[in-house]
């Protein structure tokens, strides 16, 4: 029996389109958050750098076009919205013109792969504030489940990550560093969810897919204040530890990220690179999901999956399928706020 959903949606965090905004939207982010301004000011910079407009929103807009022509060589008849947790267009914005437009139950997909409290729970309590902010006629949005290990992910993640090798000479790929990179979080917050565990399953299938053993997991763009502990090593680290050990070439990818946002352009295709080459370290970037067919047909598959009902889950790696529904203390952490 079909689920009678009526609409889908994208969550994102958002970015900012003008240098003006920049500030505003930071200090948006960061409301009540223990990081302090001079990192605020320091993220500012890396905005300014490219113009001052965050590149998410233009990806969004990709995506968002992707899964319109996706869905509709599939037969899928749901309008497709897009709201975000930090600016505009605002979450709360977007579920006031679906529920305008009639919507009563949408399902959604949160830009973030791996689970988290601001990579999953946060996504919730904001749609469930945006609902409460709609009144009582708010629609009803549900998660799409989990995709970290879903194959269409895999798959695109295994082609960039291919196509970053051959950019190497042949005789250089096989000695080749493989550095897996994804956001760090305080590790107060890791160790209430499964992120470490589910990045490390996709990285596996990841070096399996390539046929390279030789991988580590690392982290990059760590907020937090200095006596916070976040998770290591950051990728600064492993670069340093790579050049003192006398390797060459390294292989960095983003796994941890969907699309080409600020934290992978300015951290890893700025800092990280002149870093490396500064190390003497030939560093090639792979590229994220983006709008890679298999990872938009991948969004169309868990749609399908909940508009049909089947109770089939396909997954690769160790862990399993995530729930469609999470747990009730699914990715909790309580934030320390500023004093």
């Amino acid at each position: 029996m079909s689920v009678p959903y009526d609409a889908f949606l994208l969550i994102s965090f958002g970015g900012q389109d003008r240098a003006e905004d920049v500030i505003p939207f930071l200090e948006n982010v960061l409301r009540g958050k223990n990081v302090p301004r001079e990192r605020m000011l320091e993220v500012a910079e890396h905005y300014y750098h490219f113009g001052g407009a965050s590149p998410i929103n233009a990806q969004n807009r990709e995506l968002l076009a992707a899964i319109k022509t996706e869905f509709a060589a599939a037969g899928i008849h749901l309008p497709v919205y897009w709201g975000n947790r930090n600016w505009d267009p605002l979450l709360t914005d977007t579920l006031r013109q679906m529920q305008a437009d009639g919507v009563q139950r949408a399902l959604a997909l949160f830009t973030a792969a791996f689970s988290s409290y601001s990579g999953c729970r946060q996504y919730q309590e904001n749609v469930r504030q945006a609902r409460e902010e709609g009144g009582p006629g708010a629609p009803v949005v549900e998660k799409l489940r989990g995709y970290f290990n879903h194959p269409g992910f895999i798959a695109a993640m295994i082609e960039r990550t291919r196509d970053a090798f051959a950019k190497l000479p042949a005789a250089a790929r096989g000695s080749a560093k493989l550095l897996f990179t994804a956001h760090s979080i305080p590790l107060s917050m890791a160790n209430t969810c499964q992120y470490v565990a589910q990045l490390q399953d996709a990285a596996a299938s990841i070096a399996d897919g390539v046929g390279h053993p030789a991988w580590r997991l690392v982290y990059q763009s760590r907020s937090g204040p200095p006596s916070q502990p976040w998770l290591e090593p950051d990728i600064g680290e492993a670069l340093r530890e790579l050049a003192a050990a006398g390797d060459k070439n390294v292989i960095v990818v983003p796994v941890g990220f969907i699309s080409d946002h600020m934290e992978v352009l300015f951290d890893l295709d700025t800092e990280a690179l002149q870093q490396a080459n500064a190390l003497g370290l030939t560093l090639v970037r792979a590229g994220t999901v983006g709008v890679h067919p298999q990872f938009v047909q991948m969004i169309r598959e868990l749609v399908e999956e909940r508009l049909s009902g089947t109770t089939a889950r396909p997954t690769v790696g160790q862990l399993g399928p995530c729930p469609d529904v999470c747990a009730v203390d699914c990715c909790r952490y309580e934030p320390r706020r500023p004093v």
